[in-house]
């Protein structure tokens, strides 16, 4: 598998010795060292090959070093004898040679589109297709392309704008001369002099600066440690210069990075002449040719470098064992990751060959990302060359598409993405879904290696079904959505993986060890390109050169370290605490987002009762839901997420922090069914209420309640934790109040009792009233009284209630013989009759008995004003007379129909009707209610009541009372009025005694003016006069003197 496929012949036979390739749409020019040009048209892969088209002899008189073709202008750029010259496609004719690029060595091509400001001089920053956009401004695109010749201490810049010619540049003056020559970017220019030694050039300024790369941390003299066979082909026909001193090796990877090659290391460079990148590539060998085919590298290893364990499905493969043939080893220029190996001529990796048949170059590198790469061999035998000639090789890159899934199905899923980043989205259907779509699988790849962090900001960054990110947990977490690791890539979109089969394990290691080296290992690897082994000691040279000392040292080595390592295990990694806390991140960030969009429907968690249960909803239903920003949702998914959310951020926190689960458990979505059990067995008893309370299960906490409550002996402990349960219920679940109440009545009725007395929810009163009635009437009785006195009720209703109440409790315990029960019941009958009003007193009247409870009958008829039946109950039926008079005085009101109360009484002392007691004498008490209340008593009819033989010394205090008290006041007002009138009478002639005199020669006392004729004004007391404009000025004056 990579992303080219496998290498197919496209010229075979030729006789010639290539030295230069071209690639222009289905053309192929290549190069002779003869200096001829053969021109060739190539089709798609698996047609027929090349079709040779024309062929141009002695086009040059030396051999051709390096043609590239210029579409701008059509022609074809030719280097030979170290001179540049364009030929015209398809004439070839009239050459035109570029005079000004004299001792040329090499050149480079560059195309780009600029988009040309037309208020500035300046181009603006260039952007190419593929570049995703960048660069891309205002102005007007032009197509600019550039030809830099490297020349004998100095370069030379063609450029073309839109098929124009422009001005040439030169760079004169440099210290050495470019042998290789590459361009950054489309002002900088990237040049080595020697294999490796590097320069960069700005064509703005013409300053050259020496390429900084990084001390590699091997030696560089072992990067020449080749395998046996590598310089066995050095005697061969066309040996291409194997033998020949070697040639820096640079090339352009993107718009502004080139990659240069120094021994075996492979350093991307930046336009500042710096390192662009930490990363660099290590070569098993130094390479004897590199290209690109963008986003690849190319190059082309010695025979012997590349250890066998570099190439898929090579039986028997080792590191210590090398492919005697040369190998092109592709990789990323994105990752610089090795992507493909292929060693030459490409066979089955089972039939490798023994030694070098063939020698290989990369003559050019394709001077676009859509054209093919082609590749010369050449047979190593000169018979065999001669009679069979050279062949090129064509390396057709797969459809962007298929690369991306085939590193998708490998795992290579930030190699994808890097990849398809890279390409512009006209080359990609529906290329932002397939980078969300690989970032979430990079996502779970990083889960699955531990890397929660990054996982959970990838699955926050794309929107994730959190049910989906809840999946890949164990059942502890997820519960039924849990998925097995073998299916979290296909739960995300990706391939489901093949069935791999169980490694092999030796018969002597136990279940045991395995399960301690992959719990030692922190869980499975993420499936990326292989691990390559450092250079210098995967050679062959290496392993042949170490002594059976150092054999033996290394091993004695590897032992101790081996034994301290299987003593000093390293401490076993927490991978599962870390992974809920990074949950619980996740949860929390995503709880109230989803609250926030859920307030937008009006939807708050105290509405989840009134919800379908998650339960409801089957595992693929939920695990289907939208990837997509909350915004977007409807409100049935914006409830699932919420509840998928609270639900495992329940469990997480029972497992990790238990101290914080009560507010999960008060406010939130968290599903009852998934949790409860978990609660029950961890005795979190107080949480499940919360949990049950905040869904409305109040049954189920009521019932927990009640189990609980058999644990504990006092009274208080036992029954108040349901008392406050039941309090904060409201009239909604009155039946269950009741319910659950009668329990409580029946162990305590005083704790009970307060069920209904709470203030934090109002009960409806009738019903309430009702059930306590029903349970027991001094009950109900005791809560109207708390009505009453604590809530202010003033309606006759309950006033009615509580009267006949008290009235069936007084009439029930007297037939019971309870004359405890019945004293105390009859008080609170008579304080309640006497002491309110609100109550009905002709309806209760008529409910008394006859023959019963005459105090309550004398209250009543007092209210119903009917005072003469009242204190002829207290004076015949009760025969209580301090009552009797106590009554008189409570009613009595001076001038009103009550003023006669007191005689009322005395008449009915004197004058018993018929139901008065036969055997009473009633005298005494009507003489001393004469002679304590004789002045509330009319004296004349008292007088007549009194019966004949009544003495005026009995009655004395009320005679004199009676006698005097009118004689004295009429005296006294008669002597008070009389004063009164003589004191006004003489203050009235004081008065109208009083004068002024106005003179001609009296002054104002104000303004000091003569008073004359003017209107006056007196002043009191002493009769100043002033002009009657300046009395109130005087006025002031003298109030402020007398101050």
């Amino acid at each position: 598998m990579g992303p080219f496929n496998a290498p197919e012949i496209v010229l075979d036979g030729f006789k010639e010795r290539p030295e230069a390739l071209a690639v222009q749409g289905d053309k192929l020019f290549i190069g002779t060292a003869t200096g001829n040009l053969h021109v060739y048209t190539f089709g798609e892969a698996g047609e027929q090959q090349g079709q040779l088209v024309e062929t141009k002899k002695a086009l040059c008189r030396k051999g051709i070093e390096q043609i590239a073709f210029i579409k701008d202008v059509n022609s074809l750029v030719v280097l030979s004898e170290a001179q540049l010259t364009l030929f015209p496609y398809p004439s070839f004719s009239p050459p035109t040679p570029l005079v000004k690029a004299k001792g040329a060595l090499c050149f480079a091509l560059h195309t780009v589109v600029e988009y040309l400001d037309v208020e500035a001089s300046a181009p603006a920053t260039p952007g190419t297709p593929g570049s995703k956009g960048k660069g891309v401004g205002k102005g007007v695109p032009a197509l600019v392309t550039r030809l830099a010749v490297g020349c004998r201490r100095k370069i030379v810049l063609y450029s073309w704008k839109d098929g124009e010619p422009q001005d040439v540049q030169e760079v004169a003056g440099l210290a050495h001369s470019p042998r290789a020559i590459t361009f950054v970017d489309g002002q900088t220019l990237c040049w080595g002099h020697t294999p490796t030694d590097y320069c960069l050039t700005s064509v703005k300024t013409s300053v050259t600066v020496d390429v900084t790369t990084p001390i590699p941390t091997t030696s560089s003299t072992n990067s020449i440690g080749m395998g046996m066979g590598a310089l066995s082909g050095l005697g061969g026909y066309m040996t291409l210069g194997l033998g020949a001193k070697a040639k820096p090796n640079v090339i352009n990877v993107n718009e502004n990075e080139a990659l240069v090659a120094k021994d075996n290391n492979g350093f991307l460079v930046g336009p500042d002449g710096k390192t662009a990148r930490p990363e660099s590539i290590d070569w098993p060998a130094p390479p004897d040719e590199i290209a690109s085919v963008k986003p690849y590298v190319f190059a082309i290893l010695p025979p012997g470098s590349v250890p066998t364990t570099h190439v898929e499905g090579v039986p028997g493969a080792s590191a210590s064992t090398f492919i005697p043939s040369p190998v092109i080893e592709i990789r990323s220029s994105i990752s610089l990751s090795p992507v493909q190996t292929i060693p030459f001529p490409p066979s089955p990796p089972t039939s490798l060959p023994s030694t070098a048949t063939h020698t290989l170059r990369l003559l050019t590198p394709s001077p676009s990302a859509k054209s093919p790469l082609f590749v010369v061999s050449t047979p190593t035998d000169r018979t065999a060359a001669t009679n069979a000639g050279s062949a090129v090789w064509c390396f057709r890159i797969k459809p962007w598409n298929q690369q991306i899934d085939e590193l998708v199905e490998a795992g290579a899923y930030s190699d994808a993405r890097s990849l398809l980043d890279s390409l512009d989205a006209a080359l990609i259907a529906d290329k932002e879904r397939k980078q969300k779509q690989i970032r979430a699988l990079q996502a779970v790849d990083q889960f699955r290696n531990a890397k929660y962090d990054d996982a959970i900001n990838a699955f926050i960054e794309l929107d994730i079904n959190p049910a989906k990110v809840v999946a890949l947990y164990p059942e502890s977490i997820a519960g039924r959505l849990s998925v097995p690791q073998d299916e979290w890539i296909p739960l995300y979109g990706g391939p489901r993986p093949p069935k791999a089969e169980p490694p092999p394990t030796s018969p002597n290691a136990s279940t045991s060890d395995v399960t301690v080296k992959a719990e030692e290992q922190g869980g499975p690897r993420s499936v990326e390109s292989p691990p390559r082994p450092s250079t210098p000691q995967g050679s062959i040279r290496n392993v042949l050169l170490r002594t059976g000392l150092e054999s033996l040292m290394s091993t004695a080595q590897d032992d101790d370290a081996a034994s301290i390592r299987s003593v000093r295990r390293p401490p076993r990694p927490d991978n599962f605490q870390r992974s809920i806390e990074t949950l619980m991140r996740y949860l929390s960030d995503r709880r109230p987002k989803i609250a926030g969009a859920l307030t937008a429907f009006h939807i708050t968690p105290m509405q989840s009762h009134e919800m379908p249960h998650l339960s409801a909803t089957s595992k693929e239903d939920l695990l289907n839901l939208p990837n997509a920003p909350l915004s977007s949702l409807s409100p049935e998914e914006l409830v699932r997420f919420a509840q998928i959310v609270d639900t495992a951020l329940f469990k997480s926190y029972l497992l990790v922090r238990p101290g914080l689960l009560a507010p999960l458990c008060r406010v939130g979505w968290c599903e009852v069914s998934e949790v409860e059990e978990l609660l029950r067995d961890r005795e979190k008893y107080q949480e499940m209420i919360y949990l049950y309370h905040s869904r409305k299960m109040h049954g189920k906490a009521l019932d927990l309640l009640r189990q609980l409550s058999e644990k504990e002996t006092d009274p208080h402990d036992k029954l108040m934790p349901t008392v406050n349960y039941l309090q904060r219920l409201g009239p909604e679940h009155l039946e269950q109040i009741f319910e659950y109440s009668r329990w409580v009545f029946e162990q305590d009725r005083d704790i009970a009792f307060e069920i209904f007395t709470s203030e934090e929810a109002e009960l409806p009163k009738d019903p309430v009233a009702d059930f306590l009635e029903r349970l027991d009437p001094a009950i109900c009785a005791r809560y109207i009284e708390f009505l009453i006195a604590e809530r202010g009720e003033t309606s006759q209703h309950f006033h009615d209630r509580l009267a006949e109440l008290y009235l069936h409790m007084t009439i029930n315990a007297k037939r019971r013989g309870d004359d405890g029960a019945r004293r105390t019941a009859y008080e609170k009958l008579l304080q309640f009759v006497d002491t309110t009003g609100h109550y009905s007193a002709d309806r209760l009247f008529a409910l008394l008995p006859p023959e019963d409870l005459f105090e309550a009958k004398a209250i009543l008829l007092g209210r119903l004003g009917r005072h003469d039946s009242a204190l002829e109950v207290y004076v015949y039926r009760l025969q209580d007379y301090f009552k009797a008079e106590e009554y008189c005085k409570r009613v009595y009101q001076p001038n009103s129909p009550t003023s006669n109360v007191f005689l009322t009484l005395l008449r009915i002392y004197l004058l018993p009707g018929p139901s008065a007691p036969a055997a009473a004498d009633l005298l005494p008490p009507a003489l001393e209610l004469i002679s304590r209340h004789s002045p509330r008593l009319d004296p004349v009819a008292t007088l007549q009541l009194l019966p004949p033989l009544v003495t005026a010394q009995d009655v004395r205090a009320f005679l004199l009372e009676s006698l005097r008290a009118p004689v004295f006041d009429t005296r006294v007002v008669r002597s008070i009025h009389k004063a009164r009138e003589d004191q006004v009478a003489r203050r009235l002639m004081v008065l109208q005694s009083k004068r002024v005199r106005i003179t001609e020669s009296r002054i104002c006392p104000q303004c000091h003016k003569r008073l004359g004729g003017s209107v006056i004004a007196v002043h009191a007391p002493h009769g100043e006069v002033t002009h009657y404009q300046c009395r109130e000025a005087f006025s002031r004056k003298l109030r402020e003197i007398r101050t």
